[in-house]
């Protein structure tokens, strides 16, 4: 029986590890030659990719860290956990939109040094709140219209979530799945342009990764687009939102507040900005749902050779076929490489039970279960196609 070595390079939660047979798998923080690796937050990006490697599983949606481009070209595909802690962020989204709708952190700031800084007690600090507190007066948010940029699986949690405490909710998303379409309540009213959106919401909240079409998003000109007073909530990635355009805005008091997850040293000291210690999916509940999605992709991927919600390569899905061998192959997404891979196979006996081929950009991966015998000279076979990147036998 096929023995797996795991290695974890962050604390993965307990309650997603004890999901790994031990029989089947062997977890450590040192292993010499991994066939998986699953990672929070370590850096990966000047790691020596062992030949052993199989796949990397981030416990977690972003995989800024992970040489995403380099494992696929070496037909290694990184498993992320896009979901498992939309229901943390959204929350955090919610109490941000409060925070900054009724001033709650520098409120709570003013009225801490008060006794702190100032040593104030009893009527002298009750005369003192009550002369204070008009700096603080907010507003409501029924009536206020938020807009969403990215609908997926936080994106709507949030959009649902805005409506049902009575804002007038926009999204925009031309990615939109359908499986989040479905999700998403009818009253969410859907724009064709990030300018619309910005133009007809006072508060708006991110939820799109980090790329090169999103890298500064929420710009100056945008912002300006905006009613006086808006809102920007950033609980994505601090690169899409220019940060210097929106501390000019919230100095000429264009923008009234800017609540964020990605600290830095202009932002955190701004009074109009509230900026959080990235605590984004910083809950038990995330945490444990993240270890639980990651390791149960990347043990169904070295078992079966499942690809579930691979940013690198295509979800493929089979079910296995009693008495047959599965082989998995990697390749280059380039004219007939079904009919090599099929022709190969053919050559050396083997009748196709199953077969299922998916590209994604500029790769593809099938999976195959075969009637006969898979000698390992099949494997050498394979490789030698042209554009073929890796092929292994699944043997469990």
């Amino acid at each position: 029986m096929t023995t797996f070595h795991i290695q974890t390079l962050n604390a993965i939660s307990p309650v997603g590890l004890q999901r790994l047979d031990r029989e089947l798998f062997d977890i450590g923080t040192d292993i010499p030659e991994p066939r998986g690796i699953l990672v929070r937050s370590a850096d990966l990006h000047s790691m020596d990719v062992p030949p052993s490697l199989y796949a990397v599983a981030r416990a977690g949606a972003g995989t800024n860290n992970i040489p995403v481009a380099r494992l696929a070209a070496l037909g290694i595909p990184v498993f992320n956990t896009p979901g498992a802690n939309a229901n943390a962020v959204k929350e955090l989204v919610i109490a941000g939109m409060l925070l900054a709708a009724r001033n709650l952190y520098h409120a709570a700031d003013y009225t801490r040094d008060l006794v702190a800084e100032k040593g104030l007690a009893g009527k002298e600090l009750d005369v003192q709140v009550e002369a204070g507190k008009k700096q603080f007066a907010g507003f409501e948010l029924p009536g206020k219209s938020l807009g969403v940029i990215g609908l997926g699986a936080i994106g709507v949690l949030v959009a649902n979530a805005a409506h049902a405490l009575g804002l007038k909710v926009l999204g925009y998303d031309p990615a939109l799945t359908i499986k989040n379409a479905w999700q998403l309540s009818p009253n969410v009213e859907q724009v064709t342009s990030v300018e619309e959106l910005f133009s007809r919401s006072d508060m708006i909240t991110l939820h799109v990764p980090l790329v090169d079409g999103t890298r500064g998003l929420v710009n100056a000109e945008r912002i300006a687009l905006m009613p006086q007073g808006g809102v920007v909530l950033n609980f994505a990635r601090g690169g899409v939102v220019d940060e210097a355009a929106v501390l000019q805005a919230l100095d000429t008091g264009h923008l009234h507040a800017y609540v964020n997850d990605f600290p830095s040293e202009s932002g955190a000291v701004h009074p109009r900005v509230v900026t959080l210690p990235h605590l984004g999916a910083s809950t038990g509940e995330a945490e444990d749902n993240c270890a639980i999605m990651a390791v149960d992709q990347l043990a169904d991927y070295l078992l079966h050779g499942n690809i579930r919600n691979s940013v690198n390569f295509p979800e493929v899905v089979m079910a296995r076929t009693p008495g047959t061998t599965r082989v998995g192959i990697f390749n280059e997404n380039k004219p007939n490489m079904i009919g090599q891979i099929t022709a190969v196979l053919a050559d050396a006996g083997l009748n196709v039970a199953e077969f299922t081929n998916k590209s994604q950009g500029d790769y593809a991966y099938t999976l195959v279960d075969v009637e006969g015998e898979v000698r390992d000279e099949l494997k050498e076979q394979i490789l030698a196609i042209d554009g073929v990147i890796r092929a292994r036998k699944i043997e469990t």
